[in-house]
């Protein structure tokens, strides 16, 4: 008669059992590591406080130039409508002249406006004022504070042809805006400095940061400093250097009435763009009033 075994008695484990057992232990608790990490590891931040630059950063300052989006040739530069200023005149409708964190992107009435950033440079510079005084166009100059240290006189030149002056930062820092709001103003009014030490009377009332990159502290100082932050209607992308064809035709394509539109007479090879101002010139004044930026900003 064979031995009974009631329902408590325990019967031999198997080698394959036991492996069974011991494998789904070791994943249970990988698997509860790997899930409580997760929820213990720090999140990266999210840095919501600066606008991407949107083209017009370049290959020389490719070490301090932030991620930007691809924008094509011609078309107008995006502008988040969440920075929009609201009109006091018009209740909670944003103020179309304005765009990112209350920086300005219109001329603000019919006038077309051009802007030249990073000079002033020797080579170019004086081609492109040249090229403005056969036309009888004035524009605007957005001065990088060491070259406009290094060649002042032609930043005297470019106020003796009657054009507008811009702060365009010390060393054309697409970063500045993350630096604290003291180190933001000792850059703007060293920059000042170095273009009134060759024009002590000339009016600087506009700022434009280097790659769009702004911050509310950006703007904030350069109100301070009673300077209006500018931002730009249009885009060229001829930091790219896409050929002079190229570049007139996104101007002569893409204004429209009340248009800022962005070129560079340094910062590079800007041959391209001194070309181009050829086509540009008797196109646009052929259509529209061109002219600088008031010198008293806006």
């Amino acid at each position: 008669m064979g031995t009974y075994y009631g329902s408590s008695a325990r019967r031999p484990v198997s080698t394959t059992q036991a492996v069974g057992i011991i494998v789904l232990v070791v994943s249970a608790v990988l698997g509860s590591t790997y899930l409580l990490g997760r929820n213990l590891l720090p999140q990266e931040p999210r840095d919501d406080s600066a606008v991407t630059a949107t083209g017009a950063e370049h290959p020389e300052y490719a070490d301090q130039a932030p991620p930007s989006a691809d924008v094509p040739t011609g078309t107008p530069s995006p502008v988040p409508s969440s920075g929009a200023p609201r009109d006091p005149d018009h209740g909670d409708d944003p103020d179309p002249n304005f765009g990112p964190m209350g920086t300005r992107v219109t001329t603000g009435t019919g006038t077309v406006a051009l802007t030249f950033d990073d000079g002033p440079n020797p080579d170019y510079t004086p081609q492109v004022l040249a090229l403005l005084r056969e036309h009888r166009v004035t524009a605007t100059f957005c001065l990088v504070g060491q070259n406009a240290l290094a060649y002042p006189w032609l930043v005297q030149q470019i106020v003796a042809d009657g054009h507008t002056l811009c702060n365009h930062s010390w060393d054309h820092d697409v970063t500045l805006g993350a630096r604290s709001p003291a180190k933001i103003r000792t850059d703007l009014l060293r920059t000042s400095e170095a273009i009134r030490a060759a024009v002590p009377d000339a009016p600087i009332a506009w700022y434009r940061q280097p790659g769009g990159a702004w911050t509310y502290s950006l703007v904030a100082t350069a109100r301070e400093l009673d300077m209006t932050p500018l931002h730009w209607t249009l885009d060229t992308s001829d930091w790219q250097r896409p050929g002079a064809t190229r570049i007139a035709a996104s101007v002569l394509d893409g204004v429209q009435p009340g248009s800022i539109v962005l070129l560079h007479d340094a910062g590079g090879d800007r041959q391209g763009t001194v070309d181009a101002l050829y086509r540009i010139l008797p196109g646009l004044s052929g259509r529209f009033d061109v002219r600088a930026l008031p010198r008293q900003g806006a």
